[in-house]
């Protein structure tokens, strides 16, 4: 579900720089700031504020995605702690929940099998040159949102109520969405990952220091380096005897034209 740094297949127009304090990374680790008060307030049962924090959550990771393209501020560093946040929010969330008997263990197990499912990409990825792990999928993204909805709603359905019902009705749609987008984007990963291999498999070879990619490494013989002593035919050969040059030019001093 990351981009990590590095160049990265796929990547669009915008430049990615090295800067650290940009407005996109500063909402990131307000998030990672975030994630053990989460945990902290879920297990404390107070759930009000969890939920808002959680909101909080949801808004900035949309939020800072969109502030990083219009200010063109995308940034290795931004690259690494989006994903890095979703991830944290979403195990502390397992974590919290399932303490507390909202979701079962099959979910967990689901979702964090998934994570152990795509953990090879990375050194994969970085072997063939491309620093880090693929571009976030548009399908990724979407189970992760999926994913950061279900989960205040399922924690709302923990209480008693229409509203409560009605929350945990639809938090469990969003949990099964969420789920599926979640092994579709691994799915797609592994395939670009595939591809990419193939790629380097049949990528042609550095080419020599004169752009020849099988450059012989034997000089040419140069004119001088011939091992037959004996002469070549006369490239311009002419039949019969030389022809006579006529009188020297002594010979012509006295000569009188004919009249």
């Amino acid at each position: 579900m990351s981009a990590e740094v590095g160049k990265t297949p796929g990547d669009g127009p915008d430049e990615v720089s090295g800067r650290v304090w940009t407005v996109p990374n500063l909402l990131s680790m307000a998030r990672l700031l975030g994630v053990p008060l989460f945990l902290w307030l879920v297990l404390a049962e107070a759930d009000w504020w969890a939920l808002g924090l959680l909101v909080f959550a949801g808004l900035s990771d949309w939020l800072d995605g969109k502030l990083a393209r219009a200010l063109n501020q995308t940034s290795r560093l931004g690259m690494v702690l989006d994903p890095a946040a979703d991830r944290l929010y979403i195990l502390a969330t397992l974590v919290g929940l399932t303490i507390r008997d909202i979701i079962p263990l099959w979910l967990v197990i689901l979702l964090v099998a998934r994570e152990f499912a795509i953990l090879p990409i990375a050194p994969i990825v970085r072997r063939l040159g491309y620093g880090g792990t693929l571009p976030v999928h548009f399908i990724g993204k979407a189970g992760t949102m999926c994913l950061l909805y279900a989960f205040p709603l399922l924690l709302l359905g923990d209480h008693d109520g229409g509203v409560a019902t009605a929350a945990k009705v639809t938090g469990w749609s969003f949990a099964i969405w969420g789920t599926a987008l979640y092994w579709w984007a691994a799915v797609l990963y592994w395939t670009q990952t595939g591809q990419l291999v193939r790629a380097d498999r049949v990528a042609p070879p550095d080419p020599g220091p004169n752009g020849d990619p099988n450059p012989d490494p034997t000089p040419d013989p140069t004119p001088d380096s011939n091992p037959d002593p004996t002469p070549g035919p006369d490239p311009n050969p002419r039949s019969g005897p030389a022809p006579d040059p006529g009188p020297s030019a002594g010979e012509q001093k006295g000569a009188q034209t004919p009249r």
